[in-house]
C-alpha cells in the first residue's frame, strides 16, 4: 500500500468499511457520536483521504466511496509494525501476542489451523 493512513484518517476509513459508500455528512454524524468530532474536523480528514487516493468523492451530495478495502490496510499496518517494532520478525510479534493473554481452547486450535495451512 502506497497510501499511509493516520489513525485519525483511519477512523474515517473504518465507517466506510462497516457502512459502506455515503455522504460525508453522514461519516460526520457518525464520528461525532462516535469521538465527539465537530463536522469541519470529519470533512478535513474526509478531504485528506481524498488527497491520498483513499477515498474517492462524486456528487450530489459530497458522496464518499472506499478505494481501499481494510484488508489492504491491515497488511501494511501489520508489516510496518513487524519491520518498526520486532525488527521484521513475525514470529518476534505472534510470541509476544501469545504471551499476553490466556487463549481459550477454540483459539489455540484455530491458530494451529492457521500455522498448519501456512506448512
Amino acid at each position: 500500500m502506497a497510501v499511509k493512513l493516520f489513525d485519525s484518517e483511519l477512523k474515517v476509513m473504518d465507517v466506510l468499511w462497516r457502512e459502506g459508500d455515503t455522504t460525508a455528512k453522514h461519516i460526520a454524524e457518525v464520528l461525532k457520536a462516535e469521538v465527539g468530532w465537530n463536522v469541519n474536523t470529519t470533512y478535513t480528514l474526509i478531504k485528506r483521504c481524498i488527497k491520498k487516493g483513499a477515498i474517492e468523492r462524486s456528487e450530489p451530495g459530497f458522496f464518499c466511496r472506499a478505494l481501499i478495502a481494510k484488508e489492504v490496510v491491515q497488511e501494511a499496518e501489520t508489516n510496518e509494525l513487524i519491520d518498526k517494532v520486532y525488527d521484521g520478525c513475525a514470529d518476534k510479534l505472534f510470541a509476544a501476542l501469545l504471551s499476553r493473554k490466556k487463549l481459550s481452547p477454540e483459539q489455540t486450535e484455530r491458530l494451529r489451523q492457521i500455522v498448519g495451512e501456512l506448512e
